[in-house]
């Protein structure tokens, strides 16, 4: 056995150092993976050889004592302290330390590493036995402290006690505050922190004890207050160390740390505003303004918490009516503006570039980026305290500076105009669209900001940030054509400025359609120079969709007679290549790279997707269906053109709707043909986009019903076995999505088809398909199925279904249930679990014996009878229409007990065998 060649390794004396560590961690991992499958007398031979390890490891190596620590601890887990004996693992840990001091360091170890053990989910117990284990050690939490008091006596041990403490701070149970607030480990800890060599052990005391504090565990904060009078006076004595240069930074990190965790902790109490809480504040804004990113960073998540307790009506509820809520709420406010002024200046500098921003590594940017990112997010709560414009004003007057620079020396000193125009951009969102102080302001010196590459990218972007702006300022019209003059200019510099040129005006055509109307002509001659690569610009052709989706959407706002020649003018360049591809007839067509056909193709899809003038749309594909056409026959073999070209036709029908008129026949019969052919996933997801436009209409059922039919009876020959269903997850996946479609928008097609059954038994194939959206989709058809009663026109065809679903329901179940314990990952639980309750809501105690014969069907070795009877108690709960969410939790445990290791999940499936029930059909 591993674990018995690992012990006597450890018990050689010969035994090397890398021999030592590597049977360490077998003999920790074999007793928190598998201490279960011992024989019950196995236990005290094995408590004891351990503990004898831990002697004889006293002293070290680390690394070996503290692997050896941890498998006492899962040992701990698993065996109640009545087993145990001595009173428990603590009492006896107790025991040990009074008989042989000498080992202290070593059941000190083992005292820190208890606790820990309580959220390791390593240790393969029952969730039963891991509670209980809480609770065990809650019992004991006072003879704990009161061992480590006794050892803070050997000084050289003080800094592995306060360790341990700390660790048992983190159950966060069953001390009041008062009696900690004198405790001598707390005092101990306090008076480190002034000593001049700062104790790490010490900051995690205290750091623990703020979050003792908060938890609430004991009655509240109040019930804590004697604690925390204590804490924070200790705290704020370091305040000043911040500032202090001579001090080491892990030092200084340790110290914010601290401060940020009060924050935190204790911001429901800041929010009040009072003398004391402001204490704090100025502390913190004192660790936002460290030049350290990674300290001043620390204070970020106080300020988005502090912000959300200032604004959220949810805070002042104790105040009573209306007019007493909105006094405080301004109050409070009031109080705390002068802070989100100092926190905009204190990080609005560092989103600016460095110096040596084009030798930054790959990784050292994507940091940077981020930085950027977090300190947006900072002046957005700024931007929700002060408000939008107040904010606004803040960062004008960086950008007014930071110009004046740039005028004087063009080449170095682009970085804090371009930081300050990020931060504008940052808070777009909260600046009122009415503001006529600023913004004017702003936007005339962009055009003074066109030089720089990296400047005018974020130039254009601020452009686009601010297009609900310029849609609602008064001198919108007369500042459109110089916007529009900077993004031409964006387009022409650079790949990267060209992306965020196109992206703002996107957003710009999207606020400002109306006023857009006029300037036709001016984005034709830009549409036309990106898509068709003539003059200058650097546009690629996935930036130019934003140029075709920004022509779409002004067009949607053209009267029809107009809207119908510019579409045919947006059409036209990107017809004319895919026309001359055509035209060179089959054998060049179908040599051509997908890439040259998609990103004509790709065009067109968002020309149908956003210019909403249905009939003009419809019009449209019916002209370009004959190329369409070509395509399909031409190139159906190739997944990535037909994607594309599947993609644009969904488009079409889900913007021309009843217009498509005989095209959308055509359509379908040319996907119905060509599926039996080629089988592209995306013809199912075409179908079922045309299922969700078309299906309750009577005109249509006929072809509709031979299409549904067609799609079906072949995606069921196809999807044979479980390893069809690994091998082809996405016709899995789509296949799937069309029948759940099927079931809402057209019941009265499907359910009475006499494909129905084969899609049943073809769904009870896959339902354990590794492949995550193949089976969600599966699972997600079988909950609609089961959901039938709930859905307006499908209720009629319960008789139906349940002439499939009675004779399927035993394998059903004990395939959803073999899912649930495991043969499906547990990321997929929560899907399971709602399909499981449907079945059951649907079929109430049949639903509930199935379960009951297949949970039979598991050894009481892996579920005990209690587990067993807890699960079908909160099925039978939910049959009679209990609170799904109340019943999630047995569910979930017996999921976890059957997960527990992998010796159990092999006995679960090895009893439920979901693989060779999933192939048996019902006749």
């Amino acid at each position: 056995m591993q674990s018995a060649v690992a012990d006597n390794l450890l018990h050689d004396a010969s035994s090397n150092l890398e021999t030592l560590i590597f049977c360490s961690q077998t003999l920790r991992s074999k007793v928190q993976r598998d201490f279960e499958e011992l024989p019950s007398e196995a236990f005290r031979p094995l408590r004891d050889s351990l503990n004898n390890l831990l002697r004889k490891f006293h002293k070290g190596p680390p690394k070996v004592r503290t692997q050896i620590s941890i498998a006492v601890a899962a040992l701990a887990v698993y065996v109640p302290a009545e087993d145990w004996g001595d009173g428990g693992v603590v009492n006896w840990l107790r025991d040990e330390m009074n008989v042989h001091p000498e080992y202290i360091p070593a059941f000190l170890e083992l005292l820190t590493v208890l606790p820990e053990e309580v959220f390791n989910y390593k240790i393969a117990a029952r969730p039963e036995r891991r509670r209980q284990f809480e609770k065990e050690l809650t019992s004991q939490i006072e003879i704990a402290l009161n061992i480590l008091t006794a050892c803070l006596n050997i000084n050289e041990l003080k800094e592995q006690v306060l360790e341990a403490f700390a660790s048992w701070l983190r159950l966060k149970h069953g001390i009041p505050g008062s009696m900690l607030a004198s405790h001598p480990l707390v005092l101990t800890a306090l008076s480190s922190l002034n000593s001049e060599i700062l104790s790490e052990a010490s900051v995690n005391v205290i750091s623990e004890l703020i979050h003792y504090t908060a938890a609430g565990s004991y009655s509240g904060v109040p019930a804590h207050m004697p604690l925390i009078q204590v804490i924070v006076p200790q705290v704020m004595s370091l305040k000043a160390q911040l500032r202090d240069s001579s001090k080491d930074e892990e030092d200084v990190k340790a110290i914010a740390r601290l401060f940020a965790d009060m924050g935190d902790s204790y911001v429901e109490l800041i929010a009040t505003g009072s003398d004391e809480s402001m204490l704090i504040v100025h502390a913190l804004l004192e660790v936002a303004s460290h030049p350290e990113y990674d300290i001043a960073s620390m204070t970020f998540n106080f300020w988005h918490s502090l912000q959300v307790n200032l604004t959220k009506r949810d805070s002042y509820i104790s105040f009573g009516n209306e007019s007493s809520i909105e006094a405080e709420r301004n109050r409070r406010l009031q109080v705390f503006r002068p802070a989100y002024e100092s926190l905009v200046s204190l990080v609005s500098f560092r989103v600016q570039y460095p110096q040596d921003h084009q030798d930054l590594s790959y990784e050292d940017l994507k940091e940077f980026k981020q930085t950027r990112y977090a300190v947006a997010d900072v002046l957005i709560d700024a931007a929700l305290v002060l408000g939008g414009d107040p904010t606004l004003k803040i960062l004008y007057t960086k950008l007014f500076e930071a110009v004046g620079r740039y005028k004087n020396d063009e080449q170095s000193e682009w970085r804090p105009a371009e930081a300050a125009l990020f931060c504008i951009r940052a808070i777009s969102n909260y600046v009122s669209v009415v503001e006529a102080e600023v913004m004017p302001q702003v936007m005339e010196l962009l055009s003074e900001l066109t030089k720089h590459p990296q400047l005018l990218q974020t130039v254009c972007l601020m452009i686009g940030a601010y297009s609900k702006w310029l849609d609602a300022a008064s001198r919108g019209p007369s500042i459109l054509p110089s916007v529009l003059q900077i993004l031409m200019s964006g387009m022409g510099k650079s790949e990267d400025t060209a992306a965020a040129a196109a992206l703002a005006l996107r957003h710009i055509c999207d606020d400002c359609r109306k006023k857009l109307c006029g300037f036709l002509d001016g984005l034709f001659h830009i549409y036309h120079g990106a898509v068709n690569g003539e003059g200058s610009f650097k546009v690629s052709p996935e930036d130019s969709l934003h140029l075709v989706e920004a022509l779409s959407m002004v067009i949607t706002e053209l009267p029809p007679d107009h809207a119908k020649r510019y579409l045919d003018a947006l059409c036209l360049p990107v017809l004319t290549p895919l026309q001359e591809i055509v035209n060179q007839g089959p054998e060049v067509l179908n040599k051509k790279p997908a890439r040259e056909l998609t990103v004509h193709i790709d065009r067109f899809a968002y020309i149908f997707r956003y210019v909403y003038h249905p009939e003009a749309v419809a019009n449209a594909i019916q002209r370009l269906w004959p190329i369409f056409k070509g395509i399909f026959d031409l190139r159906a073999w190739d997944m990535r053109t037909m994607e594309s070209l599947c993609r644009a036709c969904k488009y079409a029908v889900r913007t021309s709707g009843r217009f498509m008129g005989i095209t959308i026949g055509a359509m379908l019969e040319e996907i119905q043909c060509l599926y039996q052919q080629h089988h592209q996933p995306c013809f199912l997801y075409l179908s079922s986009e045309v299922i969700k436009i078309f299906g309750s209409d009577p005109s249509c059922a006929n072809y509709l019903k031979s299409l549904i039919e067609a799609l079906f009876v072949n995606t069921t020959r196809l999807l044979t076995t479980i390893q069809e269903f690994t091998a082809r997850p996405d016709i899995a996946d789509d296949c799937f999505l069309l029948a759940s479609r099927c079931i809402r928008y057209c019941p009265q097609l499907f359910i009475p088809s006499p494909v129905f059954p084969s899609i049943m038994d073809c769904s009870m194939i896959g339902i354990t398909v590794q492949h995550r959206e193949a089976s969600n989709s599966i699972l997600t058809f079988l909950s609609d199925i089961f959901d039938l009663a709930n859905s307006g026109k499908g209720g009629q065809y319960l008789p139906i279904r349940d002439a499939v679903i009675i004779p399927r329901g035993v394998i059903i179940t004990r395939i959803l249930v073999a899912s649930l314990t495991g043969a499906l990952p547990s990321s997929r639980l929560e899907t399971v679990t709602y399909t499981l309750l449907a079945l059951t809501r649907a079929y109430r105690g049949k639903a509930v014996e199935w379960a009951k014969e297949s949970v039979s069907l598991i050894p009481l070795t892996a579920v005990t009878e209690i587990e067993r009877s807890r699960f079908l108690k909160a099925l039978s709960d939910a049959a009679s229409g209990g609170d799904v969410n109340a019943l999630t939790v047995p569910i979930d445990e017996l999921s976890d007990v059957c997960r527990r290791n992998r010796t159990v999940q092999e006995i679960v499936q090895g009893a439920l065998r979901p693989l060779e029930l999933n192939n048996t059909r019902v006749s």
